[in-house]
């Protein structure tokens, strides 16, 4: 079960053909799940009909409609703050903005192969088509990203199939790896153990308080099997 808009929806069952993936929207489980719902469908009136055979109730006049770990006055803040860019037209995109972008990644990728192929594979050449190719894979991930975002195109599919002939075609990576792990970050943005780009220790690095107290814990929860597992065989060979 999760709230939206102080309404109760049971998702137990949707989820598994939720296009966004089920792990998504079970990061929000027995929460509030409002603001995510806003920042992820566009277009909210279609959404609104698959939402109505979910409804299973509201909330109590008395419960709040947040999650518990937020502050109301900040979070009231956050969405008058996104109610005023919406009217300000600052999330309408520039469609010429992104065919010159899109134009400008082709013609970097095109020229990274012609500058070697007419000059060769000495140095100036290589060194110069390897510049123009790594220019527009660096920027083909962060326009593919917006594609992700569907803050390109009004409709998603658009969205998608673009997003799919940059990083699948262009890139070589599958979309829908990068949608099913960048989806879940922005949904729980920093939340151990929730956010992708977080479940990397302790094998890379952690950062923050939370983190590193997480795996401080897991180290000497470990060390201590491995003490308790001694005195045992001490114990015992005694």
């Amino acid at each position: 079960w999760l709230v939206i808009d102080r309404k109760v929806y049971d998702v137990s069952e949707f989820s598994k053909r939720h296009p966004g993936g089920s792990r998504v929207i079970s990061h929000y489980a027995g929460q509030d799940a409002t603001d995510a719902f806003v920042a992820f469908h566009n277009d909210k009136s279609l959404v609104q009909k698959y939402l109505k055979s979910l409804l299973i109730g509201e909330l109590a006049p008395d419960q709040p409609s947040f999650e518990s770990n937020k502050k109301k006055s900040l979070l009231e803040d956050f969405r008058e703050l996104r109610c005023t860019i919406e009217k300000m037209g600052l999330l309408r995109p520039n469609y010429f903005f992104f065919f010159l972008i899109f134009l400008h990644l082709l013609v970097l990728e095109a020229a990274s192969w012609l500058v070697v192929w007419y000059f060769g594979i000495s140095l100036v050449p290589f060194v110069a088509g390897m510049a123009f190719f790594s220019t527009a894979q660096i920027q083909m991930g962060w326009f593919q990203h917006d594609l992700g975002h569907c803050s390109v195109f009004r409709r998603p599919r658009w969205n998608h199939v673009l997003q799919m002939v940059v990083i699948n075609l262009l890139k070589g990576l599958p979309a829908s790896w990068w949608n099913h792990l960048h989806n879940q970050h922005h949904a729980k943005p920093n939340c151990f153990r929730k956010d992708p780009d977080l479940n990397m220790h302790p094998l890379l690095f952690s950062l923050g308080k939370t983190l590193s107290k997480e795996v401080w814990k897991s180290r000497f929860n470990d060390r201590k099997l491995e003490c308790d597992i001694d005195t045992y065989k001490i114990y015992n060979n005694s």
